[in-house]
């Protein structure tokens, strides 16, 4: 394509050239002032000699039209996926392709934003927009098109934050009288201590026009364990409910707002709100032998541990050593058995006995209560043993017997030997992820002592010399009971061959013995990112029961979960309708439970859902587009219409407003690349001067008849 154009550049500075015209237009004003004959003549050659000085030069260009681009910006976020959005999002999405391929030499870039998926929160409709326009240049940017339902989150100020020069139209889903009802929660806690509650505080908002009479608002309240609870709430009114933490681990609370007529989705009438249960000053009673080398390593892992009051109980001399010695060079004080045994002994979350022998310290009694700590009140209970669990002073010759997992043979295996995982114990949460346990031979240094015990009524999660089990897990009545058959695992913990492990496995073993829900051998698990719930089954059986998964809307179904190492099973599935999701399934000890909140994490996404044309309209207006109505049938619509209204689409060059009623505008920005410049004189040469003499001789002709 070519184009035409003069260019001038004086032959003389422009002060001299532009003082050159004004004198030469005095000349021609003074001539026709006297009316000299001439005069046009005259005017005429001085016209000429300014031409020659300018020195105009005719350019032709050859250029090459670059071509317009026009983005469309498609809110794929969670609210647009509500109602018939999705249908009418594809219905605009076809219009448009058809419309914007009929305009000759325009680009069209499509940009899908604010997905579920996304991370930052909320719909960042300009954000994704931003990274679409770093590859576009903006001298051929025509315009911006967004199809969305209005709830953007990062709308800019003003039209100079936009970073270019083109109209933004917006092309609205939904209908303008939309109603909703939702939850919003004003505060929640992130955890709580164990056996208390904390304040959360929620509030009922309403958007649009619902209906005229919809009776009192009830909120139902399902906390774990407890009957669900009706609540009576009002519009904008704070209301604080409370939420136990009966255990530890993950707590759930679940408030749901019941859907009224012509709600536009009861996905955003229940919340659920997750808080971590803590134990407060887990407190742990250490009951030790005689003084040995494995003594101290208890104590150093218990002391370690900020959130642990120990309290040690140490005998420094049996009874029967008789040296003479006063009493009351031996000790300030008694030790308090009797407080510490029956008086306050369900305070303790964990006692353990570290070889520790029976020589009438304790009363028989006080091991009655120890026992019953653990069947009746949920005690936990860890046996260390040495030689002396093999020897006439064991513990299994108290009534703490009936307890214990295993009674000793009398045989005491005195030779170097590696603990090994055991079948259930590459399953058990306790020793599964233990370092350097996989394969045949683990990594981790010997042991040399081992105390024989008979078949025992628990899980065997590490065996040792001969396969004989070295630690015994148990489950007594309410409580839960370890016996660990040897007293070596401070040779770990000192590094002798090697070391082991010695810490993560002492302190995964108290953890379980004190219930900590990480490490349950039987429990089922869901998360949910996005639209995407992935269900985790651990167990130590072999294989396990379907999951039944119930969806937002109550509709059940069954998954079957797949092999995902030892005592794990897990699968990953998507989901169609954003909510809470719970899940269900049947064991040998009882039901299982898990729920998880898919497609709506983003509480900003969800908190506003109803179509507006409030947040845009102002940053529209102020670049010359236009916001339009999509929804068929005019203003209003008819509820439940996928049909929609797309206004027409015209190419438009230097106009300020470029939408109105039915249309809208894209800015022709006309935008070209110069492939070649050929550059004429227009006033050089012997011609030039020929005509300026010519019309000089005729003026003096005329003035001289």
């Amino acid at each position: 394509m070519s184009n035409w154009s003069i260019d001038f550049s004086p032959m003389v500075p422009l002060p001299l050239f532009w003082a050159g015209v004004a004198l030469a237009v005095l000349l021609v004003a003074l001539l026709a002032f006297r009316r000299s004959p001439g005069a046009a003549l005259r005017a005429l050659a001085l016209g000429l000699v300014v031409a020659a000085l300018a020195n105009p030069t005719l350019k032709e260009e050859e250029r090459e039209n670059l071509g317009n681009v026009a983005i469309v910006v498609l809110d794929e976020s969670t609210s647009q996926t509500l109602a018939t959005r999705p249908q009418q999002t594809e219905g605009i999405r076809r219009d448009l392709e058809g419309k914007l391929a009929k305009i000759p030499g325009l680009e069209v870039k499509w940009v899908r934003a604010g997905r579920p998926d996304d991370t930052r929160g909320g719909t960042n409709l300009f954000t994704d927009l931003n990274q679409a326009l770093a590859t576009t240049p903006p001298d051929r940017l025509a315009g911006v098109i967004m199809v969305t339902d209005g709830q953007v989150h990062d709308v800019p100020k003003s039209a100079g934050g936009l970073g270019f020069d083109a109209p933004v139209h917006t092309l609205l889903t939904g209908r303008p009288d939309e109603f909703d009802r939702r939850i919003e929660v004003l505060s929640a806690p992130k955890f709580g201590i164990v056996g208390q509650s904390r304040p959360v505080e929620v509030t009922v908002r309403e958007a649009g026009r619902g209906p005229a009479s919809v009776g009192q608002i009830m909120l139902r309240i399902r906390r774990e364990g407890r009957p669900d609870e009706l609540r009576r709430a009002e519009l904008n009114r704070k209301l604080t409910i409370e939420m136990p933490f009966p255990h530890p681990g993950q707590n759930i609370l679940e408030i749901e707002l019941p859907a009224v007529p012509g709600e536009l989705t009861p996905a955003n009438n229940r919340v659920v709100v997750t808080a971590e249960g803590v134990r407060e000053n887990l407190r742990v009673l250490l009951v030790s032998g005689e003084p040995h080398a494995g003594e101290r390593t208890w104590r150093n892992l218990l002391k370690s541990d900020a959130a642990v009051d120990l309290v040690h109980f140490t005998i420094l001399r049996p009874p029967e050593k008789q040296d003479g010695t006063p009493i009351n060079q031996l000790s300030l004080i008694a030790f308090p058995t009797r407080e510490l045994f029956q008086v306050k002994i369900r305070e303790f979350d964990l006692i353990i006995f570290d070889r520790y022998q029976h020589r009438n310290i304790l009363l028989s009694q006080y091991y009655d209560n120890i026992a019953q700590y653990v069947r009746e009140h949920g005690g936990a209970l860890l046996v260390a043993a040495g030689d002396d669990y093999a020897g006439p002073t064991s513990l299994i010759r108290t009534p703490l017997a009936p307890v214990l997992p295993a009674a000793p043979t009398g045989r005491v295996y005195e030779m170097p030997f590696k603990a090994k995982l055991t079948e259930q114990g590459h399953k058990h949460p306790v020793t599964r992820d233990l370092p350097g346990g996989k394969g045949d031979t683990p990594t981790w240094g010997k042991w040399y002592r081992q105390v024989d015990v008979g078949t025992p009524t628990g899980q065997t999660v590490l065996a040792g010399a001969e396969d004989k089990p070295l630690l015994v897990l148990d489950r007594k009545g309410k409580g839960r009971v370890a016996l660990l058959t040897s007293d070596h695992a401070w040779l770990w913990a000192r590094g002798h061959d090697g070391g082991g492990p010695h810490t993560d496995l002492l302190r995964c073993l108290s953890h379980w013995l004190m219930k900590e829900p990480d490490l349950e051998e039987e429990r089922l698990i869901a998360t949910a990112k996005g639209m995407k719930l992935t269900i985790e089954r651990r167990t130590m059986e072999n294989s396990v029961e379907p999951i039944t998964m119930s969806a937002p809307g109550g509709a059940t179904s069954e998954l079957n979960l797949e092999a995902s190492g030892q005592g794990v099973f897990r699968s990953t599935i998507d989901v169609k309708e954003p909510g809470l999701y719970k899940l269900q399934t049947k064991t040998p000890a009882g039901n299982l439970t898990a729920v998880a909140l898919a497609g709506v994490e983003d509480p900003r996404e969800m908190s506003e859902v109803t179509a507006t044309d409030l947040k845009l309209k102002p940053l529209v207006e102020s670049t010359g587009g236009g916001v339009f109505w999509t929804s068929g049938g005019g203003f209003f619509g008819t509820v439940g219409s996928t049909s929609v209204d797309v206004p027409r689409i015209t190419m438009m060059s230097g106009a300020r407003v470029l939408a109105g009623s039915g249309w809208m505008g894209l800015k022709d920005r006309e935008a070209y690349v110069t492939r070649g410049i050929k550059l004429t004189p227009m006033f050089t040469g012997l011609l030039a001067l020929a005509a300026l003499l010519f019309f000089i001789t005729l003026a003096w002709w005329r003035e001289g008849k």
